[in-house]
């Protein structure tokens, strides 16, 4: 079994600098300028964005920057569902963005591989680190012999930690965050008893699911070892996860009968949740943000972090990820300067703006700890302390094997039993 992959050394924690205050949308006086890709000038970038819940933040900071340093900046937010066809399009072209927003690993190798993202190792090693807890360092980190292939070393930094768990309307969902049920019988029984067909989580989503509800059986070492092939699907803990999908169909709580599936399925089932039309959805804490942008009178929400199985024998974790962040271009003309807006966007001022103007959960440690964090965070929050840290992620084609298995198995049309046997074969194929 592979060791943890993660390095770098242990990080030292620095106050807190004076929180930005609220920040205004101010627009950058940009004359349609491609950055330096285009116009080969080192003073003029463009950071391509995929979240919907940081646009207007990380517009208004890099209109501050701009102002302040004289680097004109562009931010290019194009939506998540365009967001990886335009980076992909760009690579082909060799047109690359200065600066782009790193995303999950499985999706982001192919440009690390081809070397569109600067090694960040040293950077980070000479005190950059600080502005990090030493958890989202390592998810960033790639070991050698990953099971992407991707060369050893950090090729992204974050200002979000992010963490699974359920987002909550408790008009709809006849419970509040005091009494929230905190097993998986419990939660199915309370949604039943508000009338069922309320819950979703978009197919998507259904690997961070599992792997979620895995973690119940499962230690993140032993994970992994599924991941990187050395254990099989074919488990009872695996099982047991997906058995969490089957307990949710049989109880009539799936909104609809089925999984939302399909380019942009997050989004909608984030929409149905801040319109209030879907008492509970499986989410990230992301979708906090989110749900700010696009219906902000709406905040009588919660989040719980992932319930426990019946009978688990280990403590429910969320996986982790690094959440909201940036790459940097290392052929950009401009790569100095990109380097040092990222800098400045990952220090604790900027992160602090982050979480209390756009909702986002910080990875600073002592912001996370701090009132900056918005109460709709709360227990996602929880959930950063017990975040699985592993050495390995899905592969391509086990993803799209669980997202499918998953969705055959709301139908009815599979059994878990046959479903670990094409996921086994996926992961066969690909190990």
């Amino acid at each position: 079994m592979n060791r943890n992959p993660f390095t770098t050394n242990p990080l030292r924690r620095r106050s807190v600098l004076a929180a930005a205050g609220t920040m205004a949308a101010a627009p950058l006086a940009l004359a349609g300028c491609g950055g330096s890709e285009e116009t080969g000038d080192p003073n003029k970038l463009t950071f391509l964005n995929q979240s919907r819940g940081q646009e207007a933040v990380l517009t208004a900071l890099a209109a501050q920057y701009s102002e302040e340093q004289g680097v004109e900046i562009t931010v290019d937010s194009p939506g998540p569902a365009d967001y990886l066809p335009k980076l992909q399009a760009n690579a082909q072209s060799g047109k690359m963005p200065d600066v782009y927003s790193s995303f999950n690993a499985t999706d982001m190798a192919s440009f690390y591989r081809a070397g569109w993202a600067k090694d960040l190792t040293e950077e980070l090693d000479a005190g950059w680190s600080t502005d990090f807890s030493p958890a989202v360092i390592e998810l960033s980190t790639f070991e050698e012999g990953n099971n992407l292939d991707v060369a050893p070393g950090i090729y992204t930094v974050h200002w979000e930690t992010q963490t699974y768990g359920f987002l909550i309307n408790p008009a709809l969902a006849g419970f509040t965050a005091a009494d929230a049920p905190a097993t998986t019988g419990a939660f199915i029984d309370a949604l039943v008893n508000a009338g069922g067909g309320n819950f979703a989580v978009a197919a998507s989503l259904t690997p961070q699911l599992v792997q979620a509800a895995a973690s119940n059986w499962l230690t993140d070492d032993q994970i992994a070892a599924t991941f990187n092939g050395e254990d099989p699907w074919e488990q009872d803990a695996w099982a047991g996860a997906f058995q969490f999908l089957v307990d949710l169909k049989d109880a009539g709580v799936i909104a609809n009968g089925a999984l939302l599936g399909g380019q942009g399925d997050n989004p909608e089932v984030e929409t149905a949740f801040f319109t209030q039309s879907t008492a509970a959805i499986f989410d990230a804490s992301p979708g906090v943000s989110v749900g700010f942008k696009t219906n902000p009178e709406f905040e009588d929400y919660f989040s719980i972090g992932i319930l426990a199985a019946d009978d688990g024998a280990q403590p429910p974790r969320s996986p982790g990820v690094p959440g909201k962040g940036a790459v940097i271009n290392p052929k950009s003309a401009a790569a100095d300067n990109a380097l040092a807006f990222v800098k400045w966007l990952t220090a604790p001022e900027q992160q602090t703006a982050f979480a209390t103007d756009a909702r986002i959960l910080p990875a600073n440690p002592e912001i996370l700890a701090s009132d900056a964090v918005p109460a709709q965070l709360t227990g996602f929050a929880a959930g950063v302390e017990t975040i699985q840290l592993m050495s390995a992620t899905f592969t391509t084609d086990v993803k799209t094997a669980i997202v499918a298995e998953s969705e055959r198995l709301v139908l009815g049309e599979s059994t878990v039993d046959e479903a670990l046997a094409n996921i086994q074969a996926a992961q066969d194929r690909t190990s």
